[in-house]
């Protein structure tokens, strides 16, 4: 198994990151992606228009104010969302996803159809534990 040394500059590059190493920098963007609000997120842009940060805390019921606000900027950090403001007074501000972050969300998206279609035999198998 190829062993990944932590980068140490953003100029170090990669063939293939190796996700069950400690070091590999792919362990932070799947924590990104695959928390529980940022599948939401990658779920509600899905559409690939651009919403504003009050239409997304909807869409997400339940998403505190901090936690979508951490989620869309680990999620930009990361090359997925594509965050535009508006010069204007109050501040306008809109989220889309980048085309990293469409190729993403299409998987998302059949993750998620995958456990809503699958749902009942999941909540059967949790009373029959």
């Amino acid at each position: 198994m190829k062993k990944i040394e932590p980068i140490t500059n953003f100029d170090a590059t990669f063939d293939r990151g190796d996700v069950f190493s400690d070091q590999c920098p792919s362990r932070e963007v799947l924590r990104h992606v695959t928390g529980r609000w940022g599948m939401l997120v990658f779920f509600a842009l899905r559409d690939g228009e651009s919403h504003r940060f009050s239409e997304l805390r909807r869409t997400i019921k339940g998403v505190s104010e901090k936690m979508l606000a951490q989620t869309l900027q680990q999620l930009e950090g990361d090359g997925f969302i594509n965050r535009v403001v508006f010069p204007v007074v109050p501040p306008h501000v809109e989220y889309q996803l980048t085309p990293l972050g469409v190729e993403f969300a299409e998987r998302v998206i059949d993750l998620i159809g995958w456990l809503e279609d699958n749902l009942v035999t999941i909540m059967d198998q949790r009373q029959q534990a």
